[in-house]
């Protein structure tokens, strides 16, 4: 392929606005014209994104029901009664049941963690996982983290059998939801700003609440407890689960990172980060990309290839010797999980590539009976980024009975696509980007052809290579230690809050790149431009034969530190010829 290998779209700003920024602010031209693209125009409002601070985060009875659970919850602790949190199998549901368990037995509760199987029991609160909590946990209150809202069926079934339900969660609501004791779900009441947030954040908000009440009653259990010290656990989950880092969501993770790390610094630290950063082999901070690829594959793992149990048990853990036991079992099965991807994967596509046609196929679904059901949703987030549409992977089993997973690309709602299936369709629910499904399969040939004519509705006529914004065109000579400290404060990064791309104009190479790497996969270069010159290196583009003569490029600035030496890089995304 080419250069340029992305549409590039200039983020646009009135330089007047810029200026007054930069000069108000006593920031650079450069942080400045990031800042104005992405809406802040005073100082003040840009003060507080750049220097976010937990006083930011809203009450927590402000989301509905969030009240009457905590009174519900008390209740149940004062009276001695069994708690079940009923989490979910991937790290955001892992990580929002371990931040309940671990809050609640520190305030004195009977508090046991219960988890679904994702093979045996398929997406959300369902009536075989909650059959099985009431028969093992014999609960009298079930919290659920991460699921519940529309578990119509299971909740009342609990309820029925004499149990109190509390439904802690953020997905999307169907039509009929369910009727527990307290349902909190900011999507299905509460304000916008709220619904941003993730399975963790609501825990978050609801054992926010729990404190709040126990400070206010001078209860003697909250009187020692610092909720900042379970905020590791949101930054995981928030990030893992790939929900907006922007207001609540971006100040969780700031800190959340800030504690994370702290643990990892001290003697007397949570066991469970000091374990998977030596079996990942982590270096330095941990930050928002070291959560997103490396700690939740590992939680991700235990649930997409059996129990999701082996994730709990290690963020529960209370030892080092435990813990790296654990995380290596982790380890093995993350190993086993990628070489499973690889071949469904290669499978796959050449499944979808004998009737692929750029003009006719917009929505894809591939299926087969081999595929293992808890990886499906890595395959369809690597295939939607290789055909760059959305796509459906679905998993048979022997009864005819299919489980799939669906990724989406910026111009179209996934989970409208799939309402527009739904009498295909046995059930089905998630986000806008990324769903669950279930299916016959005697409908799949009917669903592939319905989800492909809704797709195309959207996308027809459409140039449907990935867009990348540039958010300042700069010089060489702007770019600075300063800059990219203004950079930093600008994390954490990610979903609505990426991490700025630069974009140069004009450069010229000093000498030739070279191709690096065991698989010689990346380049590396000396771009200069005006007397000013800054290595680079773009990584996965060894294999595209570069423009010649005066280009431009567009990147990200790093700090680059080998060998104890420091020296600033720009992180190539794309090149093409000067104009």
């Amino acid at each position: 392929m080419g250069y340029p290998l992305k549409k590039w779209k200039d983020v646009t700003v009135d330089q007047g606005d810029v200026s007054q920024l930069a000069s108000s602010l006593g920031v650079s031209r450069v942080a400045a014209e990031i800042l104005t693209g992405r809406g802040f125009k005073s100082a003040d409002d840009a003060e507080s994104y750049m220097n976010p601070k937990l006083s930011g985060l809203g009450d927590p009875f402000d989301i509905p029901g969030v009240r009457k659970a905590v009174d519900c919850i008390w209740a149940a602790i004062d009276a001695g009664k069994r708690i079940a949190v009923f989490g979910d199998f991937d790290a955001d549901g892992i990580t929002s049941a371990a931040l309940l368990v671990t809050l609640l037995q520190k305030l004195g509760a009977d508090a046991v963690p219960f988890l679904p199987d994702r093979q045996l029991d398929g997406y959300g609160m369902n009536m075989g996982p909650v059959k099985r909590c009431l028969s093992d946990c014999k609960p009298e209150l079930i919290i659920s983290a991460d699921c519940g809202t529309n578990s119509v069926e299971a909740v009342s079934y609990a309820m029925e059998a004499g149990v109190e339900v509390v439904v802690t969660d953020h997905h999307e609501p169907q039509e009929n939801v369910a009727d527990p004791t307290a349902l909190v779900n900011p999507k299905v009441a509460g304000a916008d700003d709220l619904k941003a947030l993730a399975g963790v954040g609501v825990a978050f908000r609801l054992c926010h609440g729990i404190i709040k009440l126990a400070l206010a009653e001078q209860r003697p259990e909250s009187q020692e407890l610092d909720l900042r010290d379970w905020l590791d656990f949101v930054a995981v989950g928030t990030v893992a689960d790939i929900v907006p880092l922007t207001g609540e969501n971006r100040i969780l993770v700031r800190y959340g990172l800030q504690k994370l790390n702290q643990y990892l610094e001290s003697s007397n630290g949570r066991p469970c980060w000091d374990a998977l950063r030596d079996t990942a082999k982590m270096n330095g901070a941990v930050e928002p990309y070291h959560i997103g690829f490396v700690i939740a594959p590992r939680l991700n793992s235990a649930g997409r290839l059996g129990s999701p149990v082996a994730a709990l048990d290690l963020l529960l853990s209370g030892n080092k010797a435990d813990a790296l036991e654990k995380a290596m079992e982790l380890e093995d099965k993350n190993r086993k999980r990628r070489q499973i991807e690889a071949s469904i994967s290669k499978a796959a596509a050449k499944q979808i590539d004998e009737y692929f046609d750029e003009d006719k196929t917009f929505g894809i679904v591939a299926w087969a009976h081999e595929w293992h059901v808890g990886i499906n949703g890595i395959v369809a987030s690597r295939l939607s980024s290789k055909y760059g549409r959305p796509v459906v992977v679905v998993a048979v089993d022997g009864d005819g009975k299919g489980v799939g997973s669906s990724r989406s690309i910026e111009c179209i709602d996934v989970l409208e696509a799939l309402n527009g299936c739904a009498d295909l369709l046995n059930s089905y629910g998630g986000h806008k980007m990324a769903a669950g499904l279930e299916v016959e399969e005697a409908n799949l040939e009917a669903f592939r052809e319905r989800f492909n004519e809704i797709c195309a509705q959207k996308l027809r006529g459409q140039d449907l290579r990935s867009v990348q914004a540039v958010d300042s065109w700069v010089s060489l000579s702007e770019l600075g230690d300063a800059v990219l400290q203004e950079l930093d404060r600008m994390q954490p990064f990610g979903l609505d809050n990426p991490e700025p791309v630069l974009g140069v104009r004009g450069v010229t190479l000093a000498g030739k790149p070279k191709v690096i790497g065991k698989t010689q996969d990346h380049i590396k270069m000396t771009v200069t431009a005006g007397g000013a010159q800054l290595e680079a290196v773009g990584f996965g583009l060894g294999a595209h034969k570069g423009p010649e003569g005066k280009l431009d490029m567009i990147f990200r600035l790093k700090d680059n530190t080998f060998r104890d030496q420091r020296l600033l890089q720009m992180h190539i995304l794309d090149i093409r010829e000067s104009a």
